[in-house]
């Protein structure tokens, strides 16, 4: 159905709906196939509006490891910033998604990049209890005494949720 409106002259950027447009309507979803007729008749890969506003962001959020790659590999801009959310890095650490972060750290994700509720990644990470991925932002040069977000700080992040082996490691890294 989507190659017939595409076809029959669909507007494939049109903004609209829940997710502010196609291209991110398949990429909350996973549905690559959809997302690469999209992307093959010139959908805008780092186009903002929506829920989460951008594809990428989607993405990551929601754990679709193959949709992420393909944004990547179509020029998704690693560090977007949304409007009402975060940045991609912050959404697959949130998540839990180990992979997704580790694809986004790899195409160059500000490990420090600052969003407006959650700090940043590693704060994200520590407050949800997510070791491996905490591991994998301080091995990127994570700041862990990086200031911002609902609990302030990674350190208060992990102690205020309970993560003793996230406390510890933090300490270790000198928070």
């Amino acid at each position: 159905i989507v190659q017939l409106l595409l076809d029959k002259g669909a507007d494939v950027n049109a903004h609209g709906g829940m997710y502010g447009n196609a291209l991110q309507d398949a990429s909350v979803e996973g549905h690559t196939e959809i997302a690469q007729l999209l992307l093959d008749k010139g959908a805008d890969v780092n186009a903002q509006g929506g829920l989460y506003d951008n594809a990428l962001y989607a993405a990551s959020a929601k754990g679709h490891t193959g949709t992420v790659q393909q944004l990547l590999d179509k020029g998704a801009d690693v560090n977007a910033q949304g409007q009402e959310h975060d940045n991609a890095l912050c959404a697959a650490t949130r998540g839990g998604h180990t992979k997704i972060v580790q694809q986004l750290l790899d195409k160059g994700a500000n490990v420090n990049a600052q969003s407006r509720l959650h700090g940043n990644a590693l704060q994200a990470a520590s407050a949800k209890g997510h070791t491996e991925i905490v591991q994998q932002l301080l091995d990127k040069g994570a700041d862990v005494n990086a200031q911002g977000g609902f609990y302030g700080n990674a350190l208060y992040a992990a102690s205020a949720k309970g993560h003793t082996e996230i406390v510890q490691l933090l300490r270790a890294s000198r928070a």
